[in-house]
């Protein structure tokens, strides 16, 4: 079974956002939405694949309960039949799963108390 598939996207808390959005921009050259930004990419079952850079407040609790600034959101192919191994390996899940018009989600805390978001983006109909 594919587990993970590749980088979805990476998410942080930003002590000054303005001006860490604006330093992305202008010696990054990243244009960014209000919400981040979007890389696009092909796959083989995704013909409008993609991964996103988003930037969150310091005081977010998105990344709760970790404590880290970052989150990784990593693609999967298959999220319910990894979400079904991942806990008959013990892993517990943060919360339940999610599925919404963006994909569907789950989230875990590796071993470094890192949350890592899961997320199977929707297949264009």
């Amino acid at each position: 079974m594919k587990r993970v598939i590749g980088i979805g996207g990476v998410f942080f808390k930003c002590r000054d956002m303005e001006n860490t959005r604006a330093w992305y921009a202008k010696h990054l050259g990243i244009r960014l939405e209000s919400w981040g930004a979007q890389f696009n990419f092909k796959d083989e079952v995704h013909p409008e694949a993609y991964s996103v850079l988003s930037f969150f407040k310091q005081s977010t609790d998105y990344f709760d309960p970790s404590e880290s600034p970052f989150m990784l959101n990593l693609r999967v192919a298959d999220l319910d039949a990894l979400v079904a191994e991942l806990r008959n390996e013990g892993v517990e899940l943060i919360g339940e799963p999610l599925e919404e018009e963006f994909g569907k989600f789950a989230w875990l805390l590796d071993p470094e108390g890192n949350k890592i978001e899961l997320w199977e983006q929707p297949s264009k109909a």
